[in-house]
């Protein structure tokens, strides 16, 4: 799915009732979930904008890349992390965004495992030929300290996600953007690197 398709698919699963839903949205609090998480990533559209770094490496990029967000509708840090991803993914052309669930076919999550686990949101970035150069996620270092601080202590379910939702919106997306920024430019070396090689 490409961006509009998956927000297009988000905002139906919202407008559907739930006795119409399909699984997990017939649980309701799968489906009151993907509500909240739905107003939460249409108000970092709406509010925020890309960083002055994370817009110059964004710049540097001449070459097409493809970039795969694995997700789902009712993941929490999704909400937060998904929105600066788009963001960052409109400063150039040559960034091709696409989404696929972690819970339907091809199953791609099962090759990207988080200390093996299934966790998302993940982005993969590559080049032009499929080649993967980066992958980033579930969330960022600051945010999953405080869930490892959390689980560690066997906090509720419930601490957790309002701490996790505390900590973005204190945050606002800077070390998302921080870490993209750094990620990118990572693979910039790298792409440099190759490109020197061959000639």
């Amino acid at each position: 799915m490409n961006t509009e398709q998956y927000l297009a698919y988000m905002n139906a699963i919202v407008q559907t009732n739930l006795e119409d839903q399909v699984a997990p949205y017939a649980k309701a609090e799968y489906l009151e979930y993907t509500r909240l998480n739905t107003s939460r990533q249409s108000r970092w559209m709406k509010t925020q904008t890309v960083s002055e770094d994370l817009q110059t490496v964004l710049k540097e990029i001449k070459s097409p890349q493809q970039w795969l967000v694995i997700t789902e509708p009712w993941c929490g840090d999704a909400a937060h992390v998904n929105p600066f991803i788009m963001l960052a993914a409109k400063e150039n052309s040559l960034i091709n965004l696409t989404f696929e669930l972690r819970d339907s076919a091809p199953f791609s999550i099962e090759k990207y495992l988080t200390n093996g686990s299934k966790s998302i949101p993940k982005l993969i970035i590559r080049d032009e030929h499929g080649n993967d150069l980066a992958t980033w996620g579930p969330r960022p270092a600051g945010c999953q300290a405080v869930y490892n601080e959390l689980k560690e202590r066997n906090a509720g379910f419930d601490e957790v996600l309002t701490a996790v939702q505390n900590w973005y919106n204190s945050n606002k997306g800077q070390e998302i953007q921080e870490e993209l920024t750094k990620l990118l430019n990572e693979v910039m070396v790298r792409v440099k690197a190759v490109e020197l090689n061959l000639v």
